[in-house]
């Protein structure tokens, strides 16, 4: 299934196969919990985070904890289960520091400057006109704003290119699974 994004095409998933996603990860997670792999991103007290691509919100309990009362989480994905999956987990642990923003694709409902750190997992590889997407990133994050990319299902060479051809961003560091990045003003 194609969806126009982001002025070209973007690969939204059907409910079905999210919703598989969801199961898988619950598996996963029961085994190996992966919220805790977020503690290395040096999320602070009082921070505002956005979880891009937050998907069942797998991270949105850890990331809350983190930020505390005095942080906030924006919860931001495409697809209506995931804002949805994530409403569930609000009310069950009672999550008052985290917002859901379902985005078209487009400008996201996040006001300018807004970020101290964004985390987009396993969902960069889905963004076909990523130019636009990371311009996005870069609008909603302050200045001194941290991005976390993952790599996803692709090639660790076509993550940096795309970054690197974007401008808005420049890498800082590079681990296994993701790069560090930091803003490019114009």
């Amino acid at each position: 299934m194609k969806d126009v994004r982001y002025g070209s095409e973007i690969d939204k998933m059907p409910n079905v196969a999210f919703r598989l996603m969801t199961l898988v990860f619950r598996i996963r997670n029961f085994f190996k919990p992966m919220s805790r792999s977020i503690d290395k991103f040096g999320i602070k007290k009082g921070s505002v985070v956005i979880d891009y691509g937050c998907g069942p919100g797998m991270y949105i309990k850890r990331a809350s904890e983190l930020v505390g009362d005095e942080g906030l989480v924006y919860a931001v994905d495409i697809h209506e289960l995931a804002i949805k999956s994530v409403k569930k987990l609000l009310a069950k642990y009672k999550l008052c520091n985290v917002k859901t923003v379902q985005t078209d694709g487009n400008k996201v409902e996040i006001s300018d400057n807004t970020a101290d750190l964004i985390f987009a997992l396993d969902m960069f590889h889905m963004v076909k006109d990523y130019r636009s997407f990371l311009l996005e990133l870069n609008r909603i994050g302050k200045r001194d704003c941290t991005l976390i990319l993952e790599d996803g299902h692709q090639s660790r060479i076509k993550s940096k290119e795309k970054v690197d051809k974007s401008g808005c961003w420049e890498i800082e560091k590079e681990y296994k699974k993701y790069l560090i990045c930091k803003p490019n003003f114009f």
